[in-house]
């Protein structure tokens, strides 16, 4: 049998003037906006998109070593597709490092004799429950954060050294090409307190132990060496200041 009880649908949005004017009394609620779609707007071409220093930038390193022969009619986007990727390849090089690793003594020819010949290896020789090797563990993971294209690395003495004497502890072995460079026995020899700024001095007396990873160039360590040196001499006169402040008294 067929359903004669048909509901009429007006169009969306639509109202009668019934509904107006019930609506402007009150007694209907406002009349919601009819839909309206978004303006349509076609999805970027990236192949449209003009090549330029910025577009450069905004490649991966996977991408840009795509591109290689893609813009070989342009001279100066080559150029720069090839700096572009020599810095990012830097950068992911430094990125390996920036904290104090553990290692133990099958790693030592691995880790710190085989590292890079452009590479410092500072190793940390310790132990645990002495308070003097925590203190100078604490100031090498900061300046691991600092300088994080120089390694870091920590070993129990006697997993490197069998039978190394307690009472050398901590020591401090610095490797450049295989070989050790410098080697500071006991927390005396970063002076009297022993702080992030004094171990970099100390560090960095001779050689360039401490590297940013800004680059390998003469005129970057020049400029880390400086730094260190700056930071050193700020952290002394800041603590003589505070010391004068704290045994001045008024009447």
């Amino acid at each position: 049998m067929a359903d004669y009880h048909y509901v009429y649908k007006d169009v969306e949005g639509a109202s009668t003037q019934w509904d107006d004017i019930q609506r402007k009394l009150g007694n209907l609620p406002p009349k919601p906006p009819a839909f309206k779609p978004a303006p349509f707007e076609p999805a970027p071409d990236s192949d449209s998109a003009p090549k330029d220093k910025s577009w450069i930038n905004q490649k991966t390193e996977e991408e840009l070593e795509d591109l290689e022969d893609d813009l070989d009619d342009d001279r100066f986007l080559e150029e720069y597709r090839k700096k572009r990727l020599a810095e990012m390849r830097e950068a992911a090089k430094v990125s390996k490092y920036g904290s104090v690793m553990q290692i133990s003594g099958s790693d030592f020819v691995r880790e710190v004799s085989q590292a890079p010949q452009d590479v410092w290896v500072v190793v940390l020789l310790y132990k645990e429950g002495f308070p003097e090797c925590g203190l100078l563990l604490q100031c090498l993971e900061e300046l691991a954060v600092k300088y994080p294209a120089t390694k870091f690395v920590k070993i129990i003495s006697t997993d490197c050294i069998p039978n190394y004497p307690d009472r050398n502890l901590p020591t401090l072995l610095v490797y450049n090409s295989g070989a050790v460079k410098a080697n500071y026995v006991g927390l005396h020899s970063f002076g009297r307190r022993c702080t992030p700024e004094g171990v970099a001095l100390v560090l960095c007396q001779s050689d360039p132990v401490l590297n940013d990873g800004q680059s390998g160039s003469d005129q970057s360590q020049k400029a880390v060496l400086e730094g260190v040196r700056r930071r050193f001499i700020e952290k002394v006169v800041t603590e003589h200041e505070d010391h004068d402040d704290g045994g001045s008294s008024s009447d």
